[in-house]
């Protein structure tokens, strides 16, 4: 038995380390940008904070058609359905590029007002709406490069995705400092240049993704689409995670709003303390969430059922030794953390150290949320993870925060316990879906159909 356990953690680890880093160098270059803009005025810091509200709602897209790429991926794979696999990753890539479009148009026309709608000065405005038609502009190829590293990933293959990950992050990091601050004798673009560095690392990726694919550099392989069934199910899969990105993103806006009315220094807490989490723990979780959905996807692929309900607790327990560690790590020296990432808000500090410890203590749910909803993508089935999104963030942690908070009058109190239970709350649907529903059924049903069961392809 241990010698099972182990032999699927070491496979976790092979197929997440690759994820982690790219995930590390990507939080990298959003810092970095955070950091040049800062240099220009608080007008900027502000514009491009804006900014990337909206940039989440094509980035919500592309996870959405990346989770069905994955979870198609990842079975044709086990299944050894090579012709179904490429039918599918590349029909996910043309939906990714035909669902950024719309995102062009309205940056390019509406870029200014939607920044303004927000409460923004003129000048916040204009700077913001500069750097939001660039990054929209980029939109289809942000999505290609989202689904293509899913696609590949849910081969087996997380290293080309890194390595192209880690080049394109790279060029964006120096062309947000070169460009941004018009060193060595280039010229000072300001926000412009960071939104300019964005966009060629958006379109780096995805050039580089698409021919890996094209020359066969890759198991997975671009070809002429002409299966609706599999675009069927493609919509099927990702329609939910996009939801569920979604409904995440909207339920930021009303639960700032509830800190805001605790004070400004609580909400400034809440964002340090999620930063640091986010920081220290975000790399982790995205690779076993990555991890969670090969190894099931591609044991269900293979027809063992078994197998998958094995490995996807095995990644999860990994993911709750692991993450957990870092999170208990955080509880005990948040405030040394604290220190280091709120530097002139000394009023937020003991709420952000609260903050951060509710994350530390409450680590080990969300991780078991997070890889638990990579391995029910794996099996074509997302609807569960949405129902513990919609549920938690709608329910308990809006909810919660509203009657611990201002009902019973507890203020900050009332949500650091909202923050908490909502996590509790998501991993326990997350792990009631996967123990007790049929998604090894529907996942099968789903091959079938589409002609990558037994004896198909």
């Amino acid at each position: 038995m241990a010698s099972r356990l182990l032999g699927v953690w070491r496979r976790v680890l092979s197929l997440s380390w690759p994820v982690m880093t790219e995930q590390t160098f990507r939080t990298a270059m959003r810092t970095t940008d955070v950091i040049v803009t800062a240099q220009f005025s608080p007008a900027a810091v502000v514009a491009i904070g804006l900014a990337d509200l909206y940039a989440r709602f094509p980035l919500r897209i592309g996870l959405g058609l990346g989770g069905g790429a994955i979870a198609l991926s990842s079975q044709d794979t086990g299944a050894d359905a090579v012709a179904n696999r490429d039918e599918a990753v590349t029909q996910a890539l043309l939906m990714g590029i035909v669902a950024g479009l719309p995102f062009v148009l309205v940056g390019g026309l509406f870029g200014r007002e939607l920044i303004g709608v927000l409460g923004a000065a003129e000048r916040t405005a204009t700077l913001g709406g500069t750097y939001l038609a660039i990054i929209f502009a980029t939109a289809p190829a942000r999505h290609v490069a989202l689904v293509g590293a899913r696609s590949l990933q849910g081969t087996g293959d997380t290293r080309t995705p890194m390595y192209v990950n880690v080049a394109s992050n790279a060029v964006n990091i120096v062309g947000s400092v070169v460009f941004g601050l018009g060193l060595f004798g280039a010229p000072e673009l300001g926000v412009l240049g960071v939104g300019l560095a964005t966009a060629a690392g958006n379109l780096l990726t995805a050039g580089a993704l698409l021919a890996a694919m094209w020359t066969d550099r890759t198991n997975a392989s671009l070809v002429r689409p002409r299966d609706l069934v599999i675009a069927r199910q493609l919509v099927r899969v990702s329609t939910p995670r996009v939801l569920e990105g979604f409904a995440a993103t909207a339920a930021e806006f009303p639960f700032n709003a509830l800190l805001l009315s605790f004070g400004t220094p609580v909400n400034a807490g809440f964002q340090i303390g999620r930063r640091m989490y986010q920081q220290v723990t975000g790399p982790l979780s995205r690779g076993y969430n990555v991890a969670g959905s090969v190894v099931v996807g591609q044991a269900l692929g293979d027809g063992d059922a078994d197998r998958a309900l094995y490995e996807g607790y095995a990644a999860t327990g990994l993911g709750l030794a692991t993450v957990g560690a870092v999170g208990l790590g955080l509880v005990a020296f948040a405030d040394r953390f604290v220190a280091l990432f709120a530097q002139g808000s000394p009023a937020a500090v003991p709420y952000a150290v609260a903050f951060a410890q509710v994350y530390g203590l409450t680590a080990v749910f969300l991780v078991g949320y997070v890889v638990l909803s990579g391995a029910l993508q794996g099996a074509s089935e997302t609807r569960i993870p949405l129902v513990a999104r919609l549920s938690g963030v709608f329910g308990v942690l809006l909810g919660g925060t509203y009657l611990l908070g201002v009902v019973f009058e507890l203020g900050p109190v009332g949500a650091y316990w909202a923050v908490g239970l909502h996590y509790v709350w998501m991993a326990a649907v997350a792990f009631l879906g996967f123990r007790y529903t049929n998604w090894a059924d529907r996942a099968a049903d789903m091959m079938d159909e589409r002609g990558s069961g037994a004896g198909g392809d």
